[in-house]
């Protein structure tokens, strides 16, 4: 069908029309817009809201006070001691050995036991030396009456005085054989040369020694010596017949009291130290040669200082600290105790008490158990229940 032969069809072109945004749509973002805003609004309210109330609680529920020890610092005379490590030698000691050679015939001690000086140990053979021994001595009675002869032959003109000193010469010369066949049976017969305790039995009967075969040991233990050493600093403090305080791991808590008897009067070049040595007295004989000694030298007392507990100091790489207890006083006008972390330099311990050299003065109070759980700061409550007792003797590692 053609639209120009067509008469009912209007013959103007038909028109389209703009396109408009719908009012609906712009309403809807707007919505959104809102809904979006009052969402971001509700979230940072929250935030802030939480925030505040979570600094409130904490400003409002302060933590309990911790409990602990306290202890007051006090001024005191300490004893100025100087602690070296050294060891424990007896005063004599040796091993009992023979002189000569020889077969054993008999074994005349116990093994362990406590012996005399001079008493018999070990019998070597001797029948050779015991034969000249008879030889010398008929010779020395024939020499003596033919000597005793020709002096009466020479007092009455009867002989000569060559014959007289020949009998004399014969005589001397018997004697002579006696004392060293006598010297030679005595270096059979082995004795101990001192006062002491044997030790373990080192020979059997029959058993051929040489010259320096060792036989027993023998221990004097009734005195005994400390050897220990000191630094070249340290030196000029020690002087003979100083004190010396002596303790071993065998008996723990326990110390034996000595003097300082010979100091070394030449310094090591190599370590710079310089060898001391101190006389114990020993009469229960428990204290052996051999043993590792903790030695303490009683030095001159020097002035008082201010002292605490070690258990008060806390040792760091950082420095040494303690924790001090102060009184505050809060926005309410209530007293509370707090603990603040206070450095310290520390001196001497001796007896479980430390010297503090500053940072402390008498009559402050600190923490002496139950510094782990605190913070510099922190409010703390005195307990009621004493600090515990210093051990006597600190463990040993």
């Amino acid at each position: 069908m053609n639209i120009q032969t067509e008469s009912h069809i209007s013959g103007q072109p038909i028109k389209e029309k703009q396109a408009k945004r719908p009012v609906r749509m712009v309403r809807w973002f707007i919505i959104v817009g809102l809904l979006l805003a009052l969402l971001v609004g509700a979230l940072v309210g929250f935030n802030a809201f939480r925030s505040h109330m979570i600094a409130q609680f904490f400003a409002n529920n302060k933590p309990p006070p911790a409990n602990v020890s306290a202890v007051e610092a006090k001024t005191e005379v300490i004893p100025n001691l100087l602690t070296a490590v050294g060891d424990l030698v007896a005063v004599h000691q040796v091993n009992v050995t023979t002189d000569v050679p020889g077969r054993i015939t008999e074994i005349l001690f116990t093994a362990g036991s406590h012996v005399k000086a001079g008493t018999p140990l070990v019998q070597l053979f001797d029948a050779p030396e015991q034969g000249d021994l008879a030889n010398y001595k008929a010779q020395a009675t024939v020499g003596e009456l033919q000597l005793d002869r020709a002096k009466q032959l020479a007092s009455r003109q009867f002989g000569p005085q060559s014959t007289v000193d020949t009998a004399q010469a014969a005589y001397d010369q018997a004697k002579a054989g006696i004392a060293k066949t006598e010297a030679l049976i005595s270096q059979k017969l082995v004795r101990a040369p001192f006062e002491g305790d044997l030790g373990v039995r080192q020979v059997e009967v029959g058993q051929y020694l040489t010259a320096g075969t060792q036989i027993v040991s023998l221990t004097d233990l009734s005195v005994l010596y400390a050897n220990l050493t000191v630094t070249e600093k340290q030196s000029s403090q020690i002087k003979v017949g100083q004190a010396v305080r002596v303790s071993v791991d065998a008996y723990p808590g326990r110390t034996f009291e000595g003097k300082i008897t010979t100091i070394e009067p030449q310094i090591a070049t190599d370590t710079r130290n310089i060898r001391v040595q101190a006389t114990i007295q020993n009469p229960d004989s428990i204290l052996k040669p051999g043993m590792f000694a903790t030695t303490t030298i009683v030095l001159p007392g020097k002035p008082p200082v201010v002292t605490i507990p070690e258990t008060a100091v806390d040792y760091t790489l950082y420095g040494d600290s303690v924790f001090l207890i102060t009184e505050k006083k809060g926005d309410d006008g209530k007293t509370t105790l707090t603990a603040d972390r206070t450095f310290v330099k520390t001196g001497n311990r001796v007896e479980g008490r430390v010297e503090i050299l500053k940072g402390l003065k008498a009559g402050d109070k600190v923490v002496a158990v139950g510094q782990i759980k605190l913070q510099s700061g922190m409010a703390v409550a005195i307990s009621t229940d004493p600090p515990p007792p210093v051990p006597a003797e600190p463990p040993r590692y």
